[in-house]
């Protein structure tokens, strides 16, 4: 049971004033016989890890260790510690815990660290749904129900989109960091939405945002389309999906589902001519790529990055087909049971621009800023 390198440590909970912001738990070391430990959580949300460490070494902080599908959960990416004679301080935001018992592990990628304690801090709680938007799918024709033209000039706006924060990985190791309110990263502009990627952290780093309606409202049938345009360089990792409202934390996924309407990786584009793949993609418990067994399909298209296409995804208790520009390319139909389809449950919308990690690779070191640009949202029930 007892590896190597090994802490036991205790958790010590400390509540002050608006839970949102100052609710802590710090984990201290005892004594050195596993580097496993369980903390409770006593709200659920995003939070701020935080690593005492001494030492030369890369490490990470793995959660759900005993769970059953053999996942290994990296809540913060890699952490680089590389002092050798005083404990110094390295953390990570945004990661996602849900309320109760975390059977966690420091795992070392490389060399070897003292631990000294190991602390979460809330940063956001996690906003509960208040309403499903359910799509009648009775009738002969598609008729409007709602939409997001994106209009208004300044920040996209706030009843219906929330946004997910840090720099965790992202379950893909992913550099950047997503922000909050930060008109540079997301804003409305000459009636477009506007995700902008920029190189403009301290360290070199990249920022960027992902918006999601979790929070605001959540989607139920009917047909979503959306008129989107990528960029296309090396690192760009463009995506408009979407994920069950039941997602907590990492072991929610991808029993909650996953379907990617748009997904593009910058390296399969052609940087002169913007031709390349787009890709299409559902994850559910019974079907996911970290099984080898995910159901998808891509497309090759002339101009994919530069150029606006519409995506439209039509969506059913049996089914999800999706359509681009106008032709038909991805059904998912696998709907024996919730293992299969847990799309008769509540859905968000996210889109987000990631650069670099997972399959998006190595970011073009000439890079200083790209775009995902949305000209609406429009969702339609039948009629």
């Amino acid at each position: 049971m007892f590896g190597k390198l090994s802490i036991f440590v205790l958790g010590v909970i400390i509540l002050m004033g608006s839970p949102a912001m100052s609710m802590q738990v710090t984990v201290n070391k005892s004594e050195f016989k596993d580097s496993v430990f369980d903390v409770e959580i006593p709200i659920a949300g995003r939070y701020r890890v935080e690593v005492s460490a001494k030492g030369e070494a890369i490490l990470f902080i793995e959660d759900y260790i005993h769970n059953l599908d053999g996942r290994t959960y990296d809540i913060t990416a890699a952490m680089p510690v590389m002092s050798a004679d005083q404990f110094v301080l390295v953390h990570k935001d945004g990661s996602p815990l849900n309320t109760g018992v975390h059977n966690m592990r420091v795992n070392f990628i490389e060399g070897a660290a003292t631990i000294e304690w190991v602390r979460f801090t809330l940063l956001k709680e996690h906003e509960l749904t208040p309403y499903t938007l359910k799509q009648n799918l009775e009738g002969d024709e598609w008729a409007l129900v709602w939409s997001d033209e994106f209009e208004e000039d300044g920040a996209p706006d706030p009843k219906v989109w929330a946004y997910d924060i840090g720099n965790w990985g992202w379950g893909n190791r992913e550099p950047h960091y997503y922000t909050e309110n930060r008109l540079e990263n997301a804003r409305c502009e000459n009636g477009r939405l506007i995700i902008e990627a920029r190189k403009d952290r301290e360290d070199g780093g990249w920022t960027s945002a992902r918006l999601t309606t979790r929070g605001r409202m959540s989607l139920l049938y009917g047909k979503i389309e959306f008129s989107a345009k990528i960029s296309g360089r090396d690192g760009c990792w463009a995506a408009i999906w979407l994920l069950g409202d039941a997602y907590r934390d990492e072991v929610s996924w991808p029993y909650c589902g996953e379907l990617d309407i748009l997904e593009n990786y910058g390296r399969e584009i052609d940087d002169e001519t913007g031709d390349g793949l787009t890709h299409f993609s559902c994850h559910t418990r019974a079907y996911y790529f970290k099984q080898g067994n995910h159901i998808a399909s891509k497309k090759h298209v002339q101009q994919m990055a530069g150029k606006f296409h519409t995506y439209a995804l039509e969506w059913t208790p049996e089914s999800l087909q999706i359509f681009f520009n106008g032709e038909h390319v991805f059904t998912y139909d696998k709907n024996a049971n919730a293992l299969e389809y847990p799309f008769n449950d509540p859905q968000n919308l996210i889109m987000n621009l990631a650069m670099g990690g997972g399959r998006a690779r190595k970011i073009d070191p000439s890079l200083t800023a790209e775009r995902l640009e949305v000209e609406y949202i429009r969702v339609y029930g039948r009629q």
